[in-house]
């Protein structure tokens, strides 16, 4: 009788010792199993057992060395199949969200507004349909969105530009339809990376974008027009910008590139002018360079890299000369 009295408070000793050990806290085990449940229970999160340790034993999540509370959480290639759980909001401390190539479907949840610590959002390559939500712009802490390879319609909020640490956004690859917000020049990170690419984004630059310091712009593969001359200049620190496969028309002769510089293309709009002696000067440091499919006319530069790039950045022109164009005459 003894003997096994002792063996019951030994076992129950160790119980509540393992229940006193277990760093993750509560709440949040019970969020994450809700949203193993909502998922209905995907093999991406068969490590997460009721009965470990969230903050030891769980793949897919991060928990913070000291508070313990889980603040990392990234599926990928989990081919999900079902909506962003509204139980993601219940993790408060999260600072990383990641559903990278899992196959989530469906709008965003409003539910993630309620992360206020989240930094780093990436919802890539998945079926996510609806609008860019305006109420991202709530998540004053983010400094990172990426929505591309996706669904999303309808135009671009304007309440992004309220995420005054922001600095790289990608809704590239969408169906984004409407202009580029002019609340997009209050971005005022050294080092802005702004992608928006392969949308059908109609209208002009906002001519106020360029109060904004870029340093990668791609808006290549929409129907914008007019003129984004005002984007580029000496006191810039623009190193990427591709404005290819739209309707731009402005004079390039005359516009001042930074030195900062490193890939350029225009190709497939209405561009007028010539090719400005700015340009050679950039030196090796402009690794790429296309300028084809245009309406320029005069003398290549001779300087710097500009006769090296292959015929093909030149092309279809209405009277480039010069190598690597045949001679001017």
């Amino acid at each position: 009788m003894v003997v096994a009295f002792h063996c019951f408070l030994f076992v129950l000793l160790s119980l509540s010792k393992t229940a006193l050990s277990e760093r993750c806290h509560p709440n949040d085990k019970k969020a994450l199993l809700k949203i193993k449940k909502d998922l209905n229970y995907p093999h991406h999160f068969i490590s997460w057992d009721a009965k470990t340790d969230c903050c030891i034993d769980w793949k897919a999540v991060g928990c913070d060395d000291k508070t313990h509370r889980i603040t990392q959480f990234y599926a990928a290639y989990a081919d999900l199949n079902l909506p962003i759980p509204a139980a993601i909001g219940d993790l408060p401390f999260l600072e990383y969200l990641k559903f990278h190539k899992s196959g989530v479907t469906g709008e965003i949840p409003e539910s993630i507004t309620k992360l206020s610590h989240l930094q780093f959002l990436d919802l890539r390559w998945n079926y996510l349909t609806g609008p860019v939500p305006s109420f991202l712009g709530k998540l004053k802490k983010l400094t990172y969105i990426a929505l591309s390879f996706n669904n999303l319609t309808g135009s671009i909020p304007a309440s992004l530009s309220e995420i005054q640490n922001l600095g790289r956004l990608r809704l590239d690859r969408n169906k984004l339809t409407g202009g580029i917000p002019e609340s997009f020049a209050d971005f005022r990170q050294q080092d802005f990376s702004l992608y928006l690419s392969h949308n059908q984004l109609t209208g002009n630059i906002p001519a106020k974008l360029g109060y904004a310091n870029f340093t990668w712009i791609d808006v290549s593969r929409n129907r914008l027009q007019g003129d984004v001359s005002f984007l580029f200049g000496k006191n810039k620190s623009l190193g990427v910008a591709d404005f290819s496969r739209n309707m731009l028309e402005f004079d390039l002769s005359e516009v001042e590139f930074p030195a900062s510089l490193t890939d350029l293309d225009l190709n497939h709009n209405r561009i007028t002018g010539s090719l400005p002696e700015g340009l050679a000067e950039l030196g090796s440091t402009l690794n790429s360079l296309n300028v084809s499919y245009n309406r320029l006319c005069g003398r290549i530069p001779a300087g710097g890299r500009l006769p090296d790039f292959d015929y093909t950045a030149y092309f279809h022109n209405r009277c480039l000369c010069g190598a690597p164009l045949p001679k001017c005459k």
